[in-house]
């Protein structure tokens, strides 16, 4: 079973972006950036790995609609590139822009409890991304297995960060009846 204390981030750093490939030979990577504002990634001064033992001075190359191509301090080949691949890119929160009253950072919401709006809990929140149609939170099921639910008011009502815990309001699917598999047809 997860314990949400198990799950919870250093609340004092806020993961930014993460390297996610490289680009040509001489040590620049491909970047995906959690800030509002893509290129902001390289605006709060070094970032640093997960544990803090490495950190790097970001410079953008270049954006597009994929993500940032940049250079890290101390990255000066392929090889070295290819080695931080999949490393999350962490600034100290109080670097960070105030946030206004209803606002969060994702990574507030990582190991918080996931309770349905009936009270029931379900799971631990794993992730939270947004894969182009939205923001979506997903969620460690407390008897095993993942889901994903739309960060939006109706699916996700409540966030409470003071309490630590999120309530949500899973959609139901209506089949209006008969078989659903495209191929089974009905003999008459």
């Amino acid at each position: 079973m997860i314990k949400s204390s198990d799950k919870r981030p250093d609340v004092n750093r806020v993961c930014i972006g993460v390297v996610t490939g490289t680009h040509g030979l001489k040590g620049e990577v491909k970047l995906k950036s959690f800030t509002a504002e893509p290129r902001d990634v390289a605006a709060y001064g070094p970032v640093a790995n997960k544990s803090g033992e490495q950190s790097f001075e970001i410079r953008i190359l270049s954006s597009s609609r994929k993500g940032l191509i940049a250079e890290l301090s101390g990255v000066n080949d392929r090889n070295a590139a290819e080695a931080i691949q999949g490393t999350e890119l962490y600034v100290s929160r109080d670097k960070l822009p105030e946030l206004e009253e209803d606002e969060f950072y994702y990574s507030d919401l990582i190991g918080l409890p996931v309770e349905h709006i009936d009270g029931g809990a379900i799971g631990i929140v794993s992730l939270v991304d947004n894969y182009g149609a939205g923001e979506v939170m997903e969620v460690e099921l407390k008897d095993g297995g993942t889901e994903m639910f739309l960060m939006s008011r109706d699916v996700v009502p409540e966030i409470d960060l003071e309490n630590g815990r999120i309530v949500v309001n899973p959609p139901t699917e209506v089949y209006a009846g008969g078989a659903h598999d495209d191929n089974e047809t009905e003999e008459k």
